[in-house]
């Protein structure tokens, strides 16, 4: 099973990139919910805004396999063009830097994204200070968890993102359940 899944993204890199994405980032979100409201809740009436989600969720997908290349390479050319400390032969320097720029350069436009397309599923108006907190995720734990997955193989890195999508979703739940019990 495991090689046919190294195999699988090694060959179709984009749309395993797409489907990892769509099935654990909305099995996160879904998860996130649960811990939250204490009930599963599918995003609204009727089927089409749970299967908004996943298409979502797997177009960040696709977007997730450019950036984490690209960044991955960004990191590398400013590095050779002497504006960045080196990061040839130095495998976790380069995973952070990548992690680092992939974040504060990609991360937030992402979660935009993401929000204003979670809100026209949801039919709900733009939360801005809630995403703002969204944005210190970006620190706390997209960073370090992007660095782990940056030293991995490129045809991990998604897959490892995606189920990270699900831990983060696991703790946001536990917090927001936590402080809507400080509120009662």
């Amino acid at each position: 099973m495991f090689e046919w899944y190294v195999q699988a993204v090694k060959t179709h890199p984009i749309i395993s990139s797409a489907i990892q994405v769509a099935i654990l980032g909305t099995i996160g979100e879904l998860l996130a919910g649960r811990i939250r409201l204490g009930r599963w809740y599918l995003f609204g009436p009727g089927p089409w805004r749970l299967l908004a989600k996943i298409v979502v969720w797997g177009f960040l997908g696709i977007t997730f396999k450019y950036a984490f290349t690209g960044f991955f390479g960004f990191v590398a050319a400013i590095a050779d063009k002497g504006i960045w400390p080196a990061v040839e032969g130095r495998l976790l320097w380069r995973a952070l830097s990548a992690s680092v720029f992939t974040n504060i350069l990609f991360g937030p436009m992402m979660m935009l994204f993401h929000r204003w397309t979670d809100n026209w599923i949801e039919s709900k108006e733009m939360d801005w200070p809630s995403l703002q907190k969204a944005w210190w995720t970006l620190i706390w734990f997209w960073i370090p968890a992007h660095t782990v997955t940056f030293i991995l193989p490129d045809h991990f890195r998604v897959g490892l993102a995606a189920l990270w999508a699900i831990v983060l979703g696991v703790i946001l739940g536990f917090f927001a359940r936590a402080q809507q019990a400080r509120e009662t």
